[in-house]
């Protein structure tokens, strides 16, 4: 091998090192962003997992009755979690009271918990809550909440667990 080549072959060697390095970098990025890791169960395995009416709501997106749950009566601190797969969902902090008969957030505790679609299952067109890691319906957001966001979260009590702050 001549000196040349050597150079080149040095160069080449460095471009893609620094190439291969950036990629990881933009890959790491990218996990620490994109939100919780994917949690996948068959109709079955939720069925196994939780009662009737929690899989009615949470994977048939179902709706419980208004003043139903008991959850609209916690005022501990603490966190709301899905039932389904125990992500933190929301901050017992910004829970409000929206005379609505479902419970109701003001913000949850990251946008990376839960995720935004769009629901045309009625004649308005609403955004569907959905938990990030395991899919589950939780509820929908409307925009007619509280300050500072300006947001209801207003979710099925049937979705969530409480999970009291020691």
């Amino acid at each position: 091998m001549n000196r040349r080549n050597f150079v080149e072959l040095c160069a080449c060697s460095g471009i893609a090192l620094a190439v291969s390095n950036s990629l990881a970098s933009v890959v790491m990025a990218q996990k620490k962003t994109s939100g919780p890791e994917k949690i996948n169960k068959s109709n079955e395995e939720w069925k196994r997992i939780l009662s009737s009416e929690q899989y009615y709501i949470t994977r048939q997106a179902g709706t419980e009755a208004p003043y139903s749950s008991p959850l609209l009566e916690i005022h501990d601190k603490g966190t709301f979690n899905c039932v389904c797969c125990d992500l933190p969902l929301f901050s017992s902090g910004t829970k409000f009271d929206s005379q609505t008969g479902w419970p109701s957030f003001w913000a949850p505790i990251s946008k990376r918990n839960v995720q935004e679609k769009v629901d045309k299952s009625l004649a308005e067109v609403r955004t569907e809550v959905l938990c990030a890691q395991c899919d589950a319906h939780l509820g929908h957001v409307f925009e007619d909440g509280p300050p500072p966001t300006g947001l209801r979260y207003c979710m099925n009590g049937v979705a969530l667990k409480f999970s009291r702050k020691a």
